[in-house]
């Protein structure tokens, strides 16, 4: 049973002096109980579709239902029954403790005291921050702080819960426990998790399936394995001079699809990642490069990853994009 259902949704922004397509005709379905990851660069439309669903922003055209209920029309049912956590946005009142905190958005959403006390504790133990819950919020590290939003989201039982870059400046630790805590709530209680993230490892690793986002488009739909059983096209890495990075596009050598390139300062050597339209032009690659000057110092063929998918459809990966919608 489908949890959200996004059909032909559109935003467009307008300013005296542009009209930017924030999502172009989104057609997604996000089951029960399912971890959905949508990913993409900065700046593709994941935000955007995020606060869209959560009942922050308002579509052109097209209609979206989060648990049965219209986003637009229905938006006071939405409310009740989401959670949202952003790792940009402000959590909650400096000079209240962690746990007031957590109370005072238990009563917005008319918790019980007894139900919203126990959600509280249980979610600090889940997160590990039970012993800051009673301490002031201007004390808390930036982690306790990010456990402490996350903990937000959940503390009235939603039925789905967006997140919006949870991880992101997390330590490694912090990191691989919100992640458990997703699969968790998914898989325990049945809860739908929407999750937008531009950190591949993040979505391969969780995902039961993920959206690829580009300039408001959704690319693909599919689990992360099958998403890179599609690639059928060769991935390679080649390690060369510095005077690789000087290369640009490499889709402007013969038989590249698409690809990236990055500079190495410690060891003075640039990595450029390619997929190539098939094993016969690797040769031909490398020949064009030292003709460029760059010297090919080895090469390694490569599993492909999501963001190989991404660049095979888009020529770019994600921070190549990012530069460009910044332009």
């Amino acid at each position: 049973m489908a949890n959200v259902e996004v059909e032909s949704l559109t935003r467009v922004f307008e300013t005296r002096s542009r009209r930017v397509l924030a999502l172009d005709n989104v057609n997604l379905e996000v089951e029960k109980g399912e971890v959905f990851g949508l990913l993409g660069p900065n700046g593709a439309g994941k935000t955007t579709l995020i606060r869209i669903l959560t009942t922050l922003l308002l579509p052109t055209s097209g209609r979206a239902v989060v648990g049965g209920f219209d986003v637009v029309k229905e938006a006071k049912k939405v409310r009740g029954i989401i959670g949202f956590s952003s790792s940009s946005e402000r959590v909650g009142f400096d000079f209240v403790t962690a746990r007031r905190n957590l109370w005072f958005f238990s009563q917005l959403y008319g918790v019980p005291k007894s139900e919203a006390d126990r959600r509280i504790e249980e979610l600090a133990s889940l997160l590990e921050f039970q012993d800051q819950l009673d301490r002031k919020l201007y004390m808390l590290t930036t982690g306790y702080k990010q456990r402490l939003n996350l903990a937000r989201a959940l503390i009235n039982d939603p039925t789905v819960v967006f997140f919006d870059e949870p991880t992101n400046g997390m330590d490694v630790f912090s990191a691989k426990k919100v992640r458990e805590l997703f699969v968790r709530e998914a898989r325990v209680n049945s809860r739908t998790v929407f999750l937008a993230t531009h950190n591949m490892f993040e979505a391969e690793e969780i995902c039961d399936r993920v959206a690829i986002i580009d300039r408001g488009r959704i690319l693909a739909v599919d689990t992360p394995e099958n998403l890179k059983l599609t690639l059928d096209k060769p991935v390679v890495m080649l390690e060369t001079d510095v005077a690789g990075a000087s290369v640009g596009d490499p889709r402007t050598l013969d038989g590249v699809v698409g690809g990236t390139v990055k500079l190495d300062s410690e060891s003075e050597t640039a990595n450029i990642r390619v997929i190539l339209r098939d094993e016969d032009y690797l040769d031909k690659v490398v020949t064009l490069l030292e003709r460029r000057g760059v010297k090919v110092l080895g090469y390694q063929r490569l599993e492909p990853t999501l963001e190989d998918v991404f660049i095979s459809k888009v020529g770019a990966g994600f921070a190549e994009r990012e530069r460009s919608l910044e332009v």
